[in-house]
């Protein structure tokens, strides 16, 4: 965590010293972040794919959000990303396809994370329509190639080599393709073969943005997938299946050895792995710990069902606070706030300086964008 920690002090500290560009062409406090990832991250960005199954634009999601808004996040509230947006001290980021490169908005930090992606392009073909991410990382070109347009080469190499790069991807390569029997991958590679694959795809996509720019780099490790509700119902005891739990911890000492690699190997590379096994495996451990009743089955009682979303028909748990999951994939707005405290507190200093907050809301507008990935 030691690395993790020097990654986002430093961030911090640039935030809290020198001025970002933002909406307007005004100047303020706090740090670019741009966010890549799946439906743990995606803030809305699936709602503009129309043949889209990896969609929650619906009841109940959305009923602990501001307005009882469901906004295309896979939970009930907020995701870890906003609130540890919220510690940076500023807005989260919004999704890509809801700007206008005519607009100023992006020049404050874009999430382009789609619910589906994983590391390899052939994750999540079945979802028919998502962004893998490959793909989002040729939305950030676009964005970029329209920074320069707006406030010159220099200025948009010095944002960007400042803002914080989060990315959060792994878990549908394994949820939804090397655990899936119908999946090629599953019969085509050993565990030990598909890490190297997994690893050699993230190596050459981390390399791509590093040469777009990208410096500062948060890569948040798998959770204990074996626990999530869709996984415990596979088990004969309903317990936890420890062999999908040694797969994540295996991919995320590759994946730290890679991101330590590429810190020694290019210059100026600050990349570290967010600790997420720990910090969520605490609560599914412990919960009564934690402020929770219940970490073994999802609120809306999905578990079993195709899909395993909180569709209109469910009928979700009395106290949402009281469950670390809210579907059977995804953790509650509870659960996420817990979470980020928990990296934060992991990540941070008492004396690293807090970055200031900035206000500012995106207006929805088309976006040219690469085509969506479609099966």
């Amino acid at each position: 965590m030691a690395a993790l920690r020097a990654l986002v002090v430093g961030i911090a500290i640039v935030a809290a010293a020198a001025h970002c560009w933002v909406a307007g062409g005004t100047a303020t406090k706090g740090p670019v972040t741009y966010v890549f990832g799946d439906s743990m991250s995606d803030v809305g960005n699936n709602n503009y794919f129309q043949l889209s199954l990896a969609r929650s634009n619906y009841p109940w999601y959305g009923i602990d959000y501001p307005n009882g808004v469901a906004t295309g996040r896979f939970t009930n509230g907020r995701t870890i990303g906003d609130y540890m947006a919220a510690k940076f001290g500023i807005p989260p980021p919004p999704p890509f396809l809801s700007l206008s490169l005519a607009d100023d908005d992006f020049l404050a930090g874009v999430n382009f994370a789609s619910g589906g992606a994983g590391i390899l392009n052939e994750t999540g073909v079945y979802f028919v329509e998502y962004f893998s991410f490959d793909e989002q990382i040729s939305c950030f070109e676009t964005v970029k190639r329209a920074m320069i347009a707006k406030i010159g080469k220099e200025a948009a190499e010095e944002t960007v080599n400042a803002a914080m790069f989060q990315i959060g991807l792994g878990s549908n390569d394994y949820i939804n393709n090397f655990l899936q029997p119908f999946m090629a991958d599953g019969t085509t590679y050993t565990h030990d073969q598909f890490i190297r694959l997994l690893v050699a795809t993230l190596d050459r996509q981390l390399k791509r943005l590093y040469g777009l720019g990208a410096r500062k780099v948060a890569f948040n490790g798998l959770p204990p997938l074996g626990c999530i509700p869709s996984q415990r119902v596979k088990s004969a005891t309903g317990e936890c299946i420890a062999q999908v739990n040694s797969y994540a911890v295996q991919f995320n000492a590759a994946a730290k050895k890679l991101l330590d690699g590429m810190n020694a190997r290019l210059p100026g590379a600050q990349m570290a792995l967010a600790d997420c096994y720990s910090v969520v495996k605490e609560l599914i451990d412990h919960p009564q710990r934690n402020g929770f009743t219940t970490s073994d089955t999802s609120c809306c009682g999905v578990d079993t069902k195709v899909g395993g979303l909180c569709l209109p028909d469910s009928t979700p748990c009395r106290d949402r606070k009281a469950y670390v999951f809210w579907d059977a994939y995804h953790t509650s707005d509870a659960a996420n706030r817990v979470i980020a405290d928990r990296l934060w507190a992991g990540m941070t200093t008492a004396s690293a300086p807090a970055p200031a907050p900035r206000s500012g809301a995106p207006g929805p507008a088309a976006v040219p964008a690469p085509s969506p990935r479609r099966a």
